[in-house]
């Protein structure tokens, strides 16, 4: 019974969303590598800050890549010099593994001299003379990702190995301006919003737990033509409760919070309801307990 729960939530979100929109995607920058010491921390805030989406090279002082952009971000570059008994390699994978697990989109990576040469990326790029090193001692990636309240990051991470074998991380994580572009996302950022976490409780009548701020965002995103109202109804599995009682609940307050929606000017004919119940575990703080999540998807 769970399994085949499980499946019709996948096929019935199969086309509406991808899987890391089913994920929260923290703000915060990535916890650190362990084996590694933070030598200094820089605050990032730009109309056109230059991010690299594929390898560099330098024609008469200028940086050309084909695929590059001036982006308005706000954020932050940490510089980390990695422990001796350690190595950049293991650094690299720990960032990959992080941002694997928040659901993060790896738009562009490169190994060695395919990235370029290291002393533009150290000194035009990042800005940070310790950086520069062996160009076939150094990778890069950059990672997109979109947070559960539609807003979008980006996370960069250059390690290096210097000519005196010293190895160091550089990690920016960047909150990108609305409405802007950013090359390997695509359109499917600007197209998906929320979910807005909506916790509730009751039996025959519910109390729902939100803003005006989270009734204003829903009702805004729905205003657009063809927007797709999703409302995903989860519920936690009592002590003495059977599965089927506990989809009971979670549909009912799915069906609620529809019923209040259509009173807003969200009409039924928007909306999409699934009802999940206890059957899609989620480790996110945020996203426990009986709650609605409202998603919104437009064209």
């Amino acid at each position: 019974m769970l399994k085949r729960l499980i499946s019709l939530y996948t096929i019935a979100l199969a086309g509406l969303l991808p899987l890391s929109a089913l994920a929260v995607i923290p703000a915060a920058a990535p916890e650190p590598f362990p084996q590694s010491t933070l030598e200094t921390t820089t605050t990032i805030s730009s109309p056109g800050h230059l991010v690299l989406f594929s390898p560099i090279r330098e024609v008469n002082n200028q940086i050309r890549s084909e695929t590059m952009a001036r982006l308005p971000v706000l954020g932050e570059g940490r510089l980390y010099e990695i422990a001796r008994d350690s190595s950049r390699e293991k650094a690299r994978d720990h960032y990959i593994t992080l941002l694997q697990a928040r659901g993060a989109q790896i738009l562009y990576q490169c190994t060695g001299v395919e990235c370029g040469r290291s002393n533009v990326w150290a000194n035009q790029i990042f800005g940070q003379r310790v950086l520069y090193g062996r160009d076939e001692s150094q990778d890069y990636l950059i990672a997109g990702s979109v947070a559960s309240d539609g807003s979008r990051w980006l996370t960069l991470v250059y390690t290096v190995t210097r000519g005196n074998l010293r190895e160091y991380v550089w990690v920016e994580h960047l909150e990108v301006e609305p409405g802007v572009t950013i090359p390997g996302l695509g359109g499917v950022d600007d197209r998906i919003h929320g979910p807005v976490i909506v916790s509730w409780q009751g039996g025959v009548t519910y109390r729902f737990d939100w803003s005006a701020t989270d009734r204003r965002k829903i009702g805004e995103w729905s205003s657009s033509e063809g927007a797709v109202v999703v409302l995903t109804g989860f519920s936690s599995l009592g002590e003495d409760e059977t599965l089927e009682q506990s989809l009971a609940r979670a549909r009912k307050a799915t069906e609620s919070l529809s019923e209040v929606l259509a009173k807003t000017g969200v009409s039924g004919e928007q909306q999409k309801l699934i009802v999940v119940g206890p059957a899609i575990p989620l480790s996110d703080p945020e996203r426990q307990g009986d709650r609605v999540e409202v998603t919104v998807i437009t064209r």
